[in-house]
């Protein structure tokens, strides 16, 4: 089945990770057995061929690069200005893709509906490039809001303005409070330019105070249930209905932490927490009940996201085992058109919504 996936850090794996993304899984990992500089080395699960032969046609592709003040730990860069050239590296990344054949940027809904005609078309897939809208996670690296129009030029589609930590912007993960005064501005400038607002690493306070000044479409590309795994990380019962009623697609995560209660980093194994598809479809189906059907939710895998096979699901050797989730859909007893919305058509919707002239 033609499938989305609506978060994977694709750059970031080719310029960071110094992965050659259009070579086969398992050339990629033999030349980094012995690695130790990352803990996912020899351990990676995406690469263009298996996009392609799981039939992943459209990817939601990232830029990312976080600016970290003097008395914040977390890797970053020391500038804005810094942490902007960061990502138009990797935005050089993405268009020597395209140069190549390799990949194909879909930014509005010609570009969407001429690229699922060329997917949906009987040819083989390995001849196809991947589709990617591109999405900025983390908005750091918008030096001023002026910057905003020019990354839009560049085809940025969709703006999480916070990833871990503080944020020039808003608070994200494992940070508390609301938007910093910047964010106002950047939220109005994002609607003008119908920029998507992904709300997923959003702490609490600025998740809300996003919605309150955003009017703009808004999902949330990779995010899982609180009421699962009890995290901040996660959305509480009471955003997902919020999302929900805003419309919003969730995407479902594969991140082991994210998914199963208790998970002790570079100590549990996927195994021995019982973490496989299955769990997703735990995740996926408590949104479902939620919101009362099968329109609110899609995949967001985030595989690859700095972590690899030692942390994902233990049936999941490459991205191309996403096709496996239809059947495990069908046995929690939603139907063909549950299970085509889940892989698809949900995120297809929203974006002709979102893109309707």
């Amino acid at each position: 089945m033609f499938t989305i996936d609506a978060h994977l850090d694709l750059s970031m794996n080719a310029l960071e990770w110094n992965r050659d993304l259009t070579r086969p899984l398992a050339e990629i990992n033999e030349r980094e057995q012995g690695l130790s500089d990352k803990p996912d080395r020899a351990k990676a699960t995406v690469s263009l061929p298996e996009l392609r032969k799981g039939n992943v046609g459209l990817v939601v592709a990232t830029q990312i690069a976080r600016f970290v003040a003097p008395d914040n730990h977390l890797p970053g860069w020391h500038s804005p200005e810094q942490a902007w050239a960061q990502t138009q590296g990797q935005l050089a990344w993405y268009k020597a893709m395209e140069e190549a054949g390799e990949m194909y940027q879909v930014n509005d809904l010609q570009s969407l509906e001429k690229h699922l005609a060329l997917w949906k078309a009987d040819s083989p897939t390995e001849k196809k490039p991947v589709g990617y809208i591109l999405s900025l996670e983390g908005a750091d690296s918008i030096v001023s809001v002026d910057y905003l129009q020019r990354a839009y030029d560049n085809g940025l589609r969709a703006i999480g303005p916070a990833h871990y930590g503080p944020g020039r912007y808003a608070q994200g993960t494992d940070a508390t409070g609301k938007l910093r005064p910047g964010a106002y501005k950047l939220l109005a400038e994002m609607e003008r330019l119908n920029i998507i607002l992904d709300a997923t690493h959003l702490c609490d306070d600025s998740f809300w105070d996003a919605l309150d000044h955003f009017n703009g479409h808004v999902w949330a590309s990779h995010n899982n249930c609180r009421a699962l795994v009890n995290h901040n990380r996660q959305f509480s019962d009471e955003q997902i209905k919020a999302l929900i009623a805003r419309g919003a697609v969730i995407g479902g995560a594969l991140d082991a932490w994210m998914m199963v209660p208790g998970w002790q980093r570079g100590i549990s194994s996927p195994k021995e927490m019982n973490c496989n598809l299955e769990v997703m479809i735990d995740h996926i189906d408590h949104i479902c009940q939620l919101a009362g059907n099968a329109n609110h939710v899609g995949i967001g895998s985030d595989l690859d996201g700095a972590f690899g096979r030692e942390q994902c699901p233990y049936d999941l050797e490459s991205i191309a085992d996403l096709d496996k989730i239809p059947a495990l859909f069908a046995k929690r007893g939603y139907n063909t058109n549950d299970i085509e919305n889940l892989m698809n058509g949900n995120w297809i919707r929203f974006l002709r919504k979102a893109w309707k002239a």
